[in-house]
């Protein structure tokens, strides 16, 4: 299949409006080391006019533009923001360092430091705010159908469906559905045919992991022949095994299948990233420790934690590979509170919501003190967790934590979110919190799992506080 017209000529336009945003920020630092703030700060002892700057940064600018576009950042692949917002602080800052790496070995010493780190900084906060700008227009001329991607899907199951719902909902991924389809037989394939004839379609989704290999290949060869895209579900097997990473031995493809991102460096990364948003947020959020436990202190005198339960025994909750670790957090709910979720004439009297599955939870909870409501309602019933996330059986990002009674209702498959340390918040989290089936929640917290980086942990986080104040599936 061709690329959209649109596609490629803001794919073309990337490399313009970069030279720009780097010639901006080049310039922009130039000035800033020559502005009465900074000379007064550290007066200028060096001679740099801007038409000798101007010479020196031109050539220097081509050099950037080439890095970027080894590191991929005119792909005409779609790429996440995340990861192109990362692309370019990565891109930039291997730029700076091979042009350091050049004047060391020319032996030619650039005068002022200040220019330099200031013009680093800038070309990345330049670059990505022009990129921003780019995405921003695209989705804005996706209502006019420029640039939407005219698609077929293959398939009437809850894949399929779950597909239809997303992109109707989120315009700005580009997709517009135009037909959809039970099975693939010669009829459809005619009608195909007769669609990519009058220039209305672009693409074919198969969303039915269980057709055969005959009917996929022949949707494969239509597709080779009339020039079209073919996207297809993965099976249970593609979607189990995650990443995967090929090893050659005897002449041999090996494939291994990576888990998690989480391993080796990430780990330390992720732990060192938890240990300072902890102590900072434990810090910030002292003023609220202390106002809540003295309410919950007054409506309700004793523990102010939930942490042990009715028979005194320690709470526990299931963390990293199975095992269970002491969990605490403000208390929200009456005294006894927990006997009640094995009481059958509460549960018959008040449903549980969760039913079928291995989560418990009451929409209406009875249980529930008027402090606890609110606490809850805002998620401050939660700050607790931050101690926990500093000890080290937390972590700020991650699946919930869940009891060990639920843990034992898993399926085997439901079983792979105990692979990396439970959350504060989650990618399921921030995606409906309590309105999600748990499902769609190990879903989500899987494919956090297997794709996470430090962007989509800064994403999550960001989120996080705009959906507990618009209390976003929240109990």
């Amino acid at each position: 299949m061709t690329m959209k017209k649109s596609e490629l000529v803001f794919t073309l336009t990337l490399v313009p409006i970069d030279l720009l945003s780097l010639f901006a920020a080049a310039s922009t630092a130039y000035y800033l080391r020559f502005h009465p703030y900074f000379t007064d700060i550290r007066p200028i002892i060096f001679d740099l006019r801007f038409e000798p700057y101007l010479k020196v940064i031109i050539p220097i600018i081509l050099i950037w533009i080439f890095v970027f576009a080894i590191t991929g950042l005119y792909t005409t692949k779609r790429i996440s923001i995340a990861s192109e917002l990362t692309k370019i602080g990565l891109a930039c800052s291997s730029s700076m360092a091979l042009v350091f790496a050049i004047s060391f070995f020319s032996r030619i010493l650039f005068e002022s430091r200040f220019i330099a780190l200031a013009a680093w900084i800038l070309s990345i906060v330049f670059v990505s705010t022009s990129r921003l700008f780019i995405r921003g227009l695209q989705r804005s001329l996706l209502k006019f159908d420029i640039g939407t991607k005219r698609i077929i899907i293959i398939g009437k199951n809850q894949t399929a469906q779950a597909l239809i719902e997303e992109f109707n909902k989120k315009t700005r991924l580009g997709f517009k559905i135009i037909g959809q389809y039970k099975k693939f037989d010669k009829s459809i394939a005619t009608k195909i045919k007769r669609l990519k004839k009058e220039d209305k379609i672009d693409e074919i989704i198969l969303a039915d992991p269980s057709v055969s290999k005959e009917i996929a290949l022949e949707i494969i060869t239509l597709t080779d022949t009339e020039h079209l895209g073919f996207k297809y579900s993965a099976d249970m097997f593609t979607a189990a095994v995650g990443k995967s990473v090929i090893h050659t031995y005897a002449g041999i493809p090996i494939i291994e299948v990576s888990k998690t991102p989480l391993d080796g460096w990430g780990a330390i990364y992720k732990r060192l990233f938890d240990i300072t948003g902890a102590l900072i947020l434990i810090i910030l959020s002292l003023p609220i420790q202390i106002i809540v436990a003295v309410a919950l202190f007054i409506e309700q005198p004793g523990n102010i934690l939930f942490s042990r339960t009715s028979d005194g025994k320690k709470t526990q909750r299931v963390g990293q590979g199975g095992k269970t670790f002491y969990y605490f957090k403000f208390r929200s709910m009456i005294k006894n509170a927990h006997k009640l979720r094995f009481d059958k004439e509460f549960i018959e009297k008040y449903g549980n919501e969760r039913e079928g599955s291995p989560l418990f939870k009451l929409k209406n909870d009875p249980r529930i003190t008027p402090v606890g409501k609110f606490i809850r309602k805002y998620s401050i019933d939660e700050i607790p967790e931050f101690y926990s996330v500093l000890i080290g059986n937390m972590s700020l990002v991650g699946p919930r934590p869940h009891l060990p009674e639920e843990v034992k209702t898993y399926k085997d498959t439901q079983k792979k979110v105990l692979t990396i340390k439970p959350g504060i918040t989650g990618l399921s989290q921030i995606s409906g919190r309590a309105d999600l089936d748990f499902s769609d929640e190990v879903r989500l917290d899987t494919y956090y799992i297997e794709h996470w980086g430090p962007w989509l942990d800064f994403y999550i986080l960001l989120k996080t506080p705009l959906v507990v104040l618009f209390r976003k599936g929240a109990y």
